[in-house]
């Protein structure tokens, strides 16, 4: 989850088009479940890990407000960070079900963390975490360290926008 500048030559960034069946890239979704998406990665730049650099995608979008760690009761089972992602994560899955969305639909998201070493320092679980809940389906993504959130035993929000592909 980081950026990464424009070439040095001024050249324009172009995306290819790519079939999941086909491209074996691990941000590549199911083709059969989220159709045809456009993976946004210039030529020259090292392969993201754990994300896209961008994607290009049309059909019906949901967009999904910051989720946090808590359950349907909006309650915290963990000041964990790892269970309070899963958590979260789940929750976003949760949403996108109301609108018939599934995780592999997810074009974008962004992490609010409150402890950017916390945050580091559990990479391994987390990503075991994130697939057990979204699948080997890496959108673009951003993290942020804040100050605080809304809520005080929160340690992680998330936000996402999915887009439901056009049924052809």
């Amino acid at each position: 989850m980081s950026a990464a500048g424009p070439p040095q030559d001024g050249r324009a960034l172009r995306g290819k088009r790519r079939d999941a069946a086909q491209s074996g890239d691990p941000a590549s979704p199911d083709q059969s479940a989220a159709g045809s998406l456009e993976l946004l990665h210039p030529a020259g730049w090292a392969a993201a890990k754990g994300y896209a650099n961008g994607i290009a995608a049309s059909g019906r979008l949901v967009f999904v407000g910051g989720q946090i760690g808590w359950n349907t009761a909006q309650q915290f089972e963990s000041d964990d960070f790892v269970a309070q992602a899963r958590q979260a994560l789940a929750n976003i899955v949760a949403v996108l079900a109301e609108a018939g969305a599934r995780p592999e639909h997810v074009t974008r998201m962004t992490w609010y963390v409150v402890d950017k070493r916390e945050y580091l320092g559990c990479a391994k679980a987390l990503g075991a975490a994130y697939r057990e809940i979204m699948g080997r389906h890496f959108p673009a993504m951003t993290a942020v360290e804040v100050t605080a959130l809304m809520e005080d035993a929160a340690r992680v929000e998330i936000e996402a926008t999915a887009v439901i592909p056009d049924l052809r």
